[in-house]
């Protein structure tokens, strides 16, 4: 089944496949019948032309003007140009063409009729210019669009609901792409032509592809789950194509389906993960109406806490960043919103280190900051395992430092942002989250605390600086290959957006000194999410079994201080909240007195820079460190 506006194309496509002596002669023959069509509309205008069929002489001259237009169009070159060059020059030569065989016509009627009306000459060279000259035009209208529509990308087009058929409306207005034929699983559409396409079956795809030579696919089901889309998503990875999607309901809604809005299949689609409504009574509870402070506000994590924080109108929303360029660009994307929502909530950035207590402090009572959120922390592994004691700093002494200023400055509400590498940690960047952890399980444990601590453990967050994802993107638009450190690695992962909400919600939740644990889902295999990442750009993997393919998948070794696998809980006591995505952890802790002992003494060690001690009193702090590699500190290994 094919489009019926793909027809004429068709037909064309046939015809610029015959031989050049084939076309030749076709149009000799497409001359030869209009030179006929003029000849006679020119003759039924005598007023005794019911005679003019059975005359002989009428014959006569009209062979004769055939013959002798037909080898004076030869001569001219009329037919050197068959199809794809017809230029101005042949449309010229088509006109003077014309005007001879009106010449002709005279003449030769004159001869065989002996009598000729002077008017007819001249409607018969009006007809020949109009069917010779205007048929030779349209011809070129003809390939000039046929030259567009190669030019642009054929694509199915998987959807062929009302989004489908805005998305190909858009691809009318561009010369990208062209859609070739719809695809669907709705039986009832199947078969059937929506917007002058055919509908087909999904297991017809593959005679799709070949047929047109496809080599994108564009998903356009924003309202299928996230389960649906990606059950649809694996089905596709049989095929050698690139999978493009519009992003989703609200820009349908909105009326802005159009080529600018196809994006890659994100990971988020590959996930499968449902989405979970936030609870607006959680999400409002430490916001609305008060002053917030955001600590790392500049960070992936950070700068989407301000985003959401923004949508539960607080009072103030503070931004404190160590980077300048940071601090400047989520002040500026946040105030150019505010505009233009017409808000007259007050953002307010500052530039500090969560290592500067007084600095820290002064804001915070300046503004009567009622809520913190604790973002700023070094996160990449290998980074911070090869300059431990920043880390050390940044991480422990920093969330300490900030979380003593709150309690200060009279903060409600401290939640710090932590991680699923603080479980059992085989790296320092893990350990210095779980002594953080510590720190505020014993500072909420103090007697006559007003501050509540919580702390919020989830996984990998997609598209986070650090992030695999956008590192596995880059290697593919750079044709390979994709690095992986050991191809039994496994992550937990979520987005930013769902990780902030419930960061925000989990906060709302604590009574003081609880550690949340968020609901991750499944872990994923991150070399299997390397393949669907290459087969979902149309790329092919290269492997031993594929030697032709187009991306080659190299195993590089574990990273100082990376696991195989994360895990999101210490012990095994856990507790459900009235959140499905939030559970609260049961885990081991230090009283301050104990604690603050082991503080002092890694304060110590790190103005030493003595490692080997600050590697002990790690070991020594119930923070379950069992590290797999010796010390990798770049300065001590270079003076030790």
């Amino acid at each position: 089944m094919y489009a019926a506006a793909d027809c004429p194309f068709m037909m064309l496509e046939t015809l610029l496949a015959l031989p050049r002596r084939t076309k030749k002669i076709l149009f000799v023959i497409h001359d030869t019948v209009l030179i006929f069509c003029a000849f006679w509309f020119t003759q039924s205008l005598k007023a005794d032309y019911d005679h003019e069929w059975y005359d002989p002489a009428n014959w006569q001259a009209l062979a004769a003007t055939t013959v002798f237009t037909v080898l004076l169009f030869v001569r001219l070159g009329l037919y050197r140009a068959v199809t794809r060059y017809i230029s101005l020059r042949i449309l010229a030569v088509a006109l003077f063409g014309s005007f001879a065989s009106m010449l002709l016509f005279f003449f030769s009627v004159l001869l065989f009729e002996k009598q000729l009306r002077l008017a007819l000459p001249v409607v018969f060279f009006f007809l020949m210019v109009v069917l010779i000259a205007g048929s030779r035009l349209l011809l070129r209208l003809i390939l000039a669009e046929r030259s567009e529509r190669n030019a642009a990308a054929p694509v199915i087009v998987y959807g062929a609901g009302q989004s489908g058929r805005q998305l190909i409306e858009a691809m009318k207005q561009v010369n990208e792409y062209r859609a070739v034929a719809f695809v669907d699983d709705n039986p009832r559409l199947q078969h059937t032509i929506v917007g002058d396409l055919p509908v087909f079956r999904p297991s017809e795809t593959t005679d799709l592809i070949a047929r047109y030579g496809v080599k994108k696919i564009l998903l356009a089901i924003p309202s299928a789950g996230a389960e649906r889309r990606r059950e649809i998503l694996q089905n596709l990875e049989a095929y050698p194509c690139e999978v493009l999607a519009i992003p989703g309901m609200k820009d349908l809604v909105d009326g802005r389906i159009h080529i600018g809005l196809l994006k890659k299949i994100s990971v988020a689609d590959l996930l499968g993960r449902e989405p979970v409504e936030p609870m607006a009574e959680l999400m409002a509870h430490d916001i609305e109406g008060k002053t917030v402070m955001v600590t790392g506000a500049g960070g992936s994590i950070g700068s989407e806490l301000c985003r959401q924080i923004l949508k539960c109108r607080p009072a103030k929303l503070l931004l404190f960043e160590l980077s300048e360029f940071s601090l400047y660009s989520i002040d500026k994307e946040l105030r150019e919103r505010l505009a233009e929502e017409g808000s007259s909530i007050e953002v307010l950035p500052f530039l500090g280190s969560v290592q500067n207590k007084e600095r820290l402090l002064s804001v915070m009572k300046a503004f009567a900051v009622e809520t913190v959120y604790h973002a700023a922390a070094y996160k990449h592994v290998p980074m911070v395992e090869f300059n431990t004691i920043e880390g050390i700093r940044n991480n422990v002494f920093g969330t300490l430092l900030c979380a003593q200023a709150a309690v200060e400055a009279g903060v409600s509400t401290f939640v710090l942002i932590s991680t699923d590498k603080a479980v059992r940690p085989t790296n320092t960047m893990g350990a210095s989250k779980r002594m953080a952890e510590l720190c505020l399980q014993a500072l909420a444990a103090e007697p006559g605390q007003h501050t509540r601590f919580c702390m919020v453990r989830f996984g990998n967050v997609l598209g986070s600086s650090g992030s695999v994802v956008p590192v596995f993107e880059k290697q593919i638009a750079e044709g390979g290959p994709i690095t992986l450190t050991h191809q039994d690695i496994t992550r937990y992962f979520m987005t930013i957006p769902e990780a902030a909400q419930l960061v925000i919600q989990a906060g709302a939740m604590g009574k003081g000194g609880d550690v949340f644990v968020l609901d991750m889902g499944e872990s994923v295999k991150i070399i299997d999410l390397a393949k669907q990442m290459i087969t979902l750009s149309g790329l092919k993997l290269k492997d031993a079994q594929h030697p032709d393919g187009d991306i080659e998948i190299k195993i590089t070794g574990l990273r100082p201080g990376e696991k195989l696998y994360e895990e999101l809980l210490i012990g095994d006591e856990v507790q459900k909240t009235t959140h499905p995505r939030i559970m609260t952890a049961s885990e081991v802790m230090l009283p301050w007195a104990q604690l603050n002992d082991i503080i002092m003494r890694m304060d110590l060690a790190c103005s030493n820079s003595d490692q080997q001690t600050l590697r002990a009193l790690l070991l020594e702090a119930p923070a379950g460190f069992n590290p797999k590699d010796d010390i990798c500190d770049l300065v001590w290994q270079q003076t030790h």
